[in-house]
């Protein structure tokens, strides 16, 4: 009779060390063994018998016996004692944690900077200053520095989050309280099994001994080319022979990537990456348009663009993962596959020997520096072109270490060098993505090209994909449905925020196919935006979309401690005409984060479709106390008192709004819609302002027609930028309305 199966069971990382001693050393102290602790003696990094002056307030650290407490201030801006119940790393500094009773754990506002003294360190700073205010995400007591949701799942082993969608309170559990072996092995106990049952000396199938993942390298096998092969421009780098299967890069970027947590119940590897995260791809507000990092990325968006990771190199051909350090030093790293005879010499690296500026990393691998101190390299492992600073504003690696100089110094020196290394490249995605950007025509053909380009990255064309929603066109739905059938789920999942411009009709055929995606972040999120159309669905698309939206309420419900569950949740429900549950959502999210401004402003249009303006104001006037420095809040308000006919008001908040955001041309080209019949001149100048910041060229539409109804001078000069923008019949209707 066959035996049921045993769940495999978590035994901690102490188990491990009776056959896996030099492992484990290796670990123990590492970043992996620090990413959490209990606050003891053996923890602690950080003097807590010491004040810390912030903005003239005192902020005082000290000891209880064997507890470590804080005294500083909470929300309602008094100063309390709290007890520290966690560390938080290790290096280059280190946070700590606050306990509360409804299961929150919260970060401290101060991090205790562990670098030597030497380097600046062993002090106490104050991590987010510019981001401190009550209001911010960023204050200590707020979303952005919660441990349950922002933390945990990457620095503990098999974290549930537990969260209780309706008392909005934490249960959060671990098995290990750091990440230990089983974080990145799996559960052991049917390891365990397997040594305990003599498999050892055995010759079976078990492969993996009790474990549910292969963590191998999946390169068993490297070829060198030679320079006399000179047809081929792997000359002198190695070239893997086979690639086997391995889990370990899926494995290692379940915490080392920007993503969203969509699921902990789906194992991670034996389904795909989507089925538990929600990738972040190459977005304008993380990454600059040539690929490189800004904000805080955690290295696999970026290693998903090299041609490392399409060579079959992963994260431990280049670091223990058990210590986390570098298998090899500085250069002899790279020259595992980089022949040192062609790139370790000043004719290619064009610098001393020994110097910083022949060092491999320094040029092909810029650092970028978060949390004040925590210095962290690029993994995209791209060459530097100091032109595209100039072309499109993205740093250079040549700059950064080279600050006394200019850009224009750094293109002609590399250019000396390397004579076509500045050379524009029209089909380099770069080139797409910054006119995308700034909202240039010629960026449509250039997105639905690189969008299928088998050549590049995947998360390039993912990116590109998702870029199209600006440029609705017959080639953007060609991208896009080719895209909706690829094998690969990050272009599937392009293709909903790519069509998004489109009409449910066509949107419908494009992702309708989605619903029934074998990855859950791909069927769940087509859900979710077909379900944006609810009363526009026929009874059979919404009896289709009934299983895939179930999954993405149990997404928004599984993150229903942030304000954005809770509003799309809301938002759901008010397309389906659940009008008190939408409420009550919008209400609940407001609970959960005070300062999300989308919520104000959904419950705000809500009440406004009931016919309850004032009520809609009161909601908009409660966000902007919550959230005083959104801009949409104060353009949402503005919009209400216009058509409540109180312009002048109106007018504050306009202006308001522009002032928060200015890059939002869409603030500009309404403030200069409402200020025409009052001033043509600050209309131009705002029309203007709303065309330079989002290239869209119905602003500049507009900045023309002002011109010529004004008999402006200046007007032959705006049409002539015009005739760059639009078709040439939409130019001569213009100038026909006005007898030009």
């Amino acid at each position: 009779m066959t035996q049921p199966a045993v769940a495999t069971e978590f035994v901690g990382s102490f188990e491990c060390q009776q056959c896996h001693q030099q492992e484990f050393e290796q670990w123990t102290g590492s970043d992996h063994d620090m990413a959490m602790k209990h606050a003891t003696t053996s923890s602690v990094a950080a003097d807590f018998n010491t004040s810390f002056i912030y903005l003239g307030k005192p902020n005082r650290f000290f000891r209880k016996g064997e507890e470590y407490w804080v005294n500083i201030e909470d929300g309602s801006g008094q100063f309390s004692d709290f007890k520290i119940s966690y560390t938080f790393g290790i290096s280059p500094l280190q946070q700590y944690m606050v306990e509360f009773e409804d299961g929150r754990i919260q970060l401290i506002p101060f991090a205790w900077d562990n670098r030597p003294k030497i380097e600046g360190g062993q002090k106490w700073f104050h991590l987010y200053p510019d981001n401190s205010a009550k209001h911010d995400d960023f204050f200590w007591q707020n979303v952005g520095q919660n441990w349950n949701f922002m933390c945990a799942d990457c620095h503990s082993t098999n974290v549930k989050k537990n969260y209780d969608f309706e008392k909005n309170r934490f249960d959060t559990t671990f098995s290990e309280i750091n990440v230990g072996c089983e974080a990145c092995h799996g559960a052991a106990s049917k390891h365990l099994s397997w040594v305990a049952n003599g498999d050892l000396a055995k010759d079976n199938k078990d492969q993996n001994k009790g474990f549910n993942r292969d963590l191998t390298k999946p390169i068993s096998q490297w070829t060198w080319q030679t320079s006399t092969q000179a047809t081929n421009k792997n000359a002198n780098t190695a070239m893997p022979v086979n690639k086997g299967h391995s889990d370990q890069l899926q494995t290692c970027a379940q915490c080392h990537s920007r993503r969203l947590q969509i699921s902990d119940s789906n194992p991670l590897v034996n389904s795909d990456f989507g089925d538990r995260y929600q990738l972040n791809l190459i977005g304008q507000e993380l990454y600059y348009d040539d690929g490189q990092v800004f904000d805080e990325d955690y290295v696999y968006g970026s290693f998903l663009q090299s041609k490392m990771h399409h060579n079959g190199v992963v994260c431990s051909n280049c670091h223990n993962p058990h210590s986390t350090k570098l298998v090899l030093p500085e250069n002899a790293l790279c020259s595992q596959c980089h022949s040192p005879a062609k790139f370790d010499t000043s004719e290619h690296h064009q610098h001393s020997a020994n110097s910083s500026g022949a060092q491999c990393v320094n040029c092909h691998m810029p650092q970028t520096t978060y949390m004040q101190i925590d210095k962290r390299r690029d993994h995209s492992f791209s060459i530097p072109i100091p032109a595209n600073s100039q072309r499109i504003g993205t740093p250079n690696a040549c700059n950064q270490c080279h600050i006394d100089k200019d850009i224009a110094w750094a293109v002609e020196t590399t250019t000396r060098w390397y004579p076509s290394l500045n050379t524009y490249d029209a089909k380099h995605f770069s080139s797409a993505f910054a006119g995308a950007r700034a909202g240039m025509p010629a960026a449509a053909d250039q997105l639905s090209y690189i969008a299928q380009d088998h050549q590049q990255a995947a998360i390039i064309r993912a990116a590109a994909i998702e870029r199209l929603q600006q440029y609705p066109s017959r080639n953007g739905v060609v991208a896009i449905a080719r895209a909706t059938r690829h094998d690969e789920p990050m272009l599937r999942l392009a293709t909903i925020q790519g069509s998004a411009p489109y009409p449910i009709a066509d949107r419908w055929r494009m992702l309708a196919p989605l619903l029934n995606d074998k990855v859950l972040m791909v069927r769940s999120q087509a859900a979710g935006a077909l379900a944006g159309f609810w009363p526009e669905l026929s009874p059979e698309q919404r009896r289709q979309l009934e299983s895939s939206l179930a999954e993405y309420i149990e997404i928004l419900k599984f993150n229903g401690d942030r304000g954005f569950a809770r509003t799309n949740l809301g938002h759901l429900y008010a397309n389906q005409g659940k009008v008190e549950q939408a409420i009550a959502e919008y209400n609940a999210a407001i609970a959960v984060q005070a300062n999300y401004a989308a919520a104000y402003i959904n419950l705000a249009d809500l009440f406004r479709g009931q016919g309850k303006d004032q009520k809609a104001m009161e909601t908009l006037k409660q966000g902007i106390r919550a959230q005083p420095t959104s801009g949409t809040l104060q353009f949402s308000m503005a919009l209400a008192l216009l058509r409540a006919k109180q312009t002048d008001t109106a007018m504050e908040y306009l202006v308001k709004a522009t002032e928060l955001e200015p890059n939002n041309g869409r603030f500009w080209y309404v403030y200069a819609i409402a200020i025409t019949p009052i001033s043509v001149s600050k209309a131009g100048t705002a029309f203007d302002k709303a065309y330079q910041v989002s290239g869209n060229p119905q602003y500049l539409y507009a900045l023309c027609e002002l011109m010529l109804s004004n008999n402006s001078p200046q007007a032959k000069q705006c049409l002539q930028e015009l005739s760059t923008r639009v078709p040439a019949d939409a130019i001569e209707q213009l100038k026909r309305r006005f007898q030009q």
